[in-house]
């Protein structure tokens, strides 16, 4: 029997968790990673907070400490404006900061807008808090546009099995019309039945 994979959702924004609009982000991640993930079952652990760097790090530390997340997606607070604070909440809780996901991601995002370069979007792991359990959770800030959450999920997701089971998560097959997942040879297990 495999683990299901726990996979914390926030969606940061002042108006969507004041009630002021309806929030976006939330569905848009659900229905892309619905579609992408093969197996294992996924539980999901959703959060609409506000753009405040303490609840945004006390949001991703409960997420990956206590929900037992294996990986964290955030959408929204990743610009230039004052109140665009994700980057800096989720840097405050690492323990490995991931580069290349930034990297990868603004130059998805350029293909499509020339305001990419304005993200600052980061990745980071951070490692359980439990003495009984060594794991950590990936990390990931997206974009606030369900659009542009799926122009980046499908640029970057092909990475991201991989680095869960480098950090202890569950094995992630994908559909392979969707993402195809990429694991060095040595890393790949039988597809299950």
């Amino acid at each position: 029997m495999s683990q299901d994979l726990v996979v914390g959702l926030v969606s940061i924004s002042d108006r969507a968790s004041g009630g002021v609009y309806k929030d976006e982000g939330l569905p848009a991640l659900k229905d892309w990673l619905g579609k992408a993930v093969a197996s294992p079952a996924i539980r999901y652990e959703e959060r609409l907070i506000p753009d405040e760097q303490p609840v945004i790090e006390s949001t991703l530390k409960e997420l990956v400490d206590q929900a037992g997340c294996h990986l964290v997606l955030t959408t929204g607070g990743t610009g230039p404006a004052k109140r665009d604070v994700t980057p800096e909440a989720t840097l405050a809780v690492a323990d490995k900061v991931m580069p290349g996901f930034g990297e990868q991601m603004r130059a998805v995002s350029l293909k499509y807008v020339p305001t990419a370069i304005l993200s600052r979007q980061v990745a980071v792991v951070r490692h359980r808090r439990a003495v009984d359990d060594p794991s950590g959770a990936l990390i990931i800030n997206l974009p606030g546009q369900p659009k542009a959450i799926k122009e980046t999920l499908d640029g970057v997701f092909a990475a991201v099995p991989y680095c869960i089971d480098l950090i202890g998560g569950p094995y992630i097959e994908t559909d392979e019309a969707m993402v195809k997942a990429f694991r060095p040879k040595s890393a790949l297990r039988p597809k299950a039945s």
